[in-house]
């Protein structure tokens, strides 16, 4: 006679992804319910490792997805819901809401998915953060365009990544952007474009509390990449650098101050290139995309999906110690192919770890023991790919990383 599984956990993931954590889950002897978009159904999800496979139109029909999930809840005790992107973590607690359920609600979600909640949040707590002004009052937009300087960026409050954000100059083309956005006005802020380095910190957190930690710093701006197109580059920050610390730090300031009790973090810091501050820009309650869980799992040993399960199926007051077997340093670079199916058998260093299987792009993560070779590998891959596979960004896409 087979034992009653130790929970059921329901997976939300409305973009294909999550597959080391249904695996983490199943080992653990979870029963793992997936419901994903019908966009995604025919992606390659490690069905071995789930025991209910779903599809809905859109998971943007709340009311639909929590009649499904209650017709679910009738023939099986659900005790954990569980988002995997950052466009499901408002609904999944809207679920937790209504099922009663524990982790994030839908005031404490706000400050993980909505770019005003983050500054206000970040604003209370004294964490530098570029200065910003949503785009509700016209005076007070006016006020803000006469006192920052420009450059300025108007963003989304609920999208990812790049998506959305718009680079302004002046107040007439700051002006016009608005105008343009009609109804969706409020549903955007402005903020100050600090001049400095991109950095995000790739974090765990049990019981409040950063249980492990990564910091790495990117190429060109996503924001660059996203709408001019380009290579996405990203490696390891060098663990014992100024740099480092100060994002570390910083990074525990948002974290344990936003609330966020046990699960996984991609947050993003710009260092000023003036006064060296570390700059809060936006904070996830999930895995970063692009390979980043990839390049953290090559320098570590640690892969963030499969420990992010082990801490929801622990729960609170579990005394949890990271798996850490690597002091190494990582690297990631992505780029559009010109071709389907690109040929990268001449890029054959030992140091590649993975290589990317997606159509029409081409990409690597490498490791090292020695933080300089990485940064060589790259720098060559960037010269490489440019030449020999490189395609140009027809439109911005849409990105969850």
């Amino acid at each position: 006679m087979s034992s009653p599984p130790r929970q059921t956990v329901l997976c939300l993931a409305s973009f294909f992804k999550g597959n080391r954590f249904f695996q983490r889950l199943y080992e653990e002897g979870c029963y793992v319910i997936l419901i994903t978009s019908d966009r995604f159904k025919d992606e390659d999800w490690a069905r071995q490792y789930l025991h209910e496979f779903h599809s809905v139109a859109s998971f943007e029909d709340r009311a639909a997805l929590l009649h499904g999930v209650a017709w679910l809840f009738r023939d099986r005790r659900i005790d954990r819901i569980v988002a995997l992107d950052d466009f499901d973590v408002e609904v999944a607690a809207a679920l937790r809401e209504h099922f009663r359920l524990p982790g994030l609600g839908d005031s404490a979600a706000r400050f993980f998915r909505d770019k005003l909640a983050m500054r206000v949040k970040a604003n209370e707590l004294g964490i530098h953060c570029p200065r910003f002004t949503p785009v509700f009052h016209h005076p007070e937009v006016s006020r803000f365009l006469e006192e920052v300087p420009a450059p300025w960026l108007i963003k989304p409050r609920g999208e990812a990544s790049a998506v959305g954000i718009q680079k302004l100059r002046s107040a007439d083309e700051a002006w016009a952007a608005i105008h343009a956005l009609g109804d969706r006005q409020s549903f955007h802020v402005l903020e100050q474009m600090i001049p400095g380095e991109l950095y995000h910190v790739d974090s765990l957190v049990q019981d409040g509390k950063i249980a492990f930690v990564e910091v790495g710093r990117y190429g060109r701006p996503l924001l660059e990449v996203a709408h001019e197109g380009g290579i996405y580059v990203t490696r390891t920050v060098r663990r014992d650098s100024k740099e480092a610390r100060a994002l570390i730090q910083a990074n525990a300031a948002v974290l344990e101050g936003f609330g966020l009790r046990r699960g996984a973090s991609h947050t993003e810091f710009i260092l000023g290139r003036e006064d060296g501050l570390p700059y809060f820009i936006e904070t996830s309650a999930r895995v970063g995309g692009a390979n980043i869980s990839e390049m953290v799992e090559a320098a570590t040993g640690v892969n963030l999906w499969s420990e992010w399960a082990k801490l929801e199926v622990e729960g609170e007051g579990y005394a949890y110690t990271p798996p850490r077997t690597r002091e190494e340093f990582g690297g990631v670079i992505i780029s559009l192919a010109r071709d389907e199916d690109p040929d990268t058998r001449a890029f054959d260093d030992p140091e590649i770890v993975e290589r990317l299987k997606k159509k029409n792009h081409v990409g690597f993560v490498v490791r090292s023991p020695r933080q300089e070779r990485v940064e060589e590998l790259l720098a060559a891959y960037l010269e490489r790919i440019s030449r020999d596979f490189h395609a140009s960004l027809p439109a911005p896409a849409k990105s969850t990383s």
